[in-house]
């Protein structure tokens, strides 16, 4: 016998509510109209609190890495050193290597911005965030990362920083972004995607030697300041 169907539940993020709208599962709660309107504002709070922000670096890595784990003081070092060459830290808001990098910024004297993103069960952003925003909508955060960084330093995570290494990097192959290093910090992590990448899927002739070499590897923190330096900075807007 075949099971009654569940009866439609209220989504559990806004991003939920817009992307499943028009499936049985979830009750829509908005028309298009209020949605492309929160849409709006979300974008235009984004651009009003972060277009004076300067040369700034976009951090990633996982929220599940403990304080007391080698690569969290890593990426709090990273971002001091990073800082105090002038270069304010974006980061996801989250714990882990967000909280890192957040917690570096404010030692070296930096903007310290977190984007926080309307999650189940999270619980707000770090301690360390001195320029808050929050985000209901993947897609509006995204823009914030790439606009207002001249790079990407992505530590070791999960889905949600593969998804934003990927986004760069789509970026950059097509065009949308140039001059616009993706770093990847720890070759013991890395390695094996970047030689997947050249054998397998550069190989097949799926994307071009370029697309690999958009990715560096890196150990060091002065090579990452040697990458960074080396490309035009996003400029503050005027008053």
């Amino acid at each position: 016998m075949a099971e009654e169907p569940h009866p439609p539940r209220h989504p559990t993020t806004p991003d939920e509510e817009l992307l499943e709208a028009e499936t049985t599962a979830i009750l829509s709660e908005l028309t298009d109209a209020q949605r492309v309107l929160r849409i709006q504002d979300e974008l235009r709070a984004g651009f009003r609190t972060l277009n004076h922000i300067g040369k700034a670096v976009s951090f990633f890595g996982s929220a599940r890495t403990p304080r007391d784990h080698p690569r969290y003081q890593a990426a709090r070092e990273m971002a001091r050193t990073l800082g105090h060459e002038g270069f304010a830290i974006i980061t996801g808001g989250g714990p882990g290597i967000m909280e890192a990098a957040n917690r570096g910024a404010r030692e070296a004297g930096v903007p310290s911005v977190g984007l926080g993103i309307d999650l189940p069960n999270e619980q707000g952003v770090n301690q360390y965030v001195d320029v808050e925003l929050n985000f209901h909508y993947f897609f509006a955060r995204k823009v914030m990362f790439v606009r207002y960084a001249s790079g990407f330093v992505v530590y070791p995570g999960g889905f949600g920083t593969l998804d934003e290494l990927f986004e760069a990097a789509t970026l950059r192959q097509t065009e949308k972004i140039r001059y616009f290093p993706i770093v990847l910090i720890g070759s013991d992590y890395w390695g094996g995607l970047v030689s997947w990448l050249r054998d397998s899927v550069l190989v097949e002739g799926n994307i071009g030697p370029a697309d690999v070499s958009t990715m560096a590897v890196c150990d060091e923190a002065a090579d990452v300041l040697h990458i960074l330096e080396d490309v035009d900075h996003r400029r503050p807007r005027a008053a």
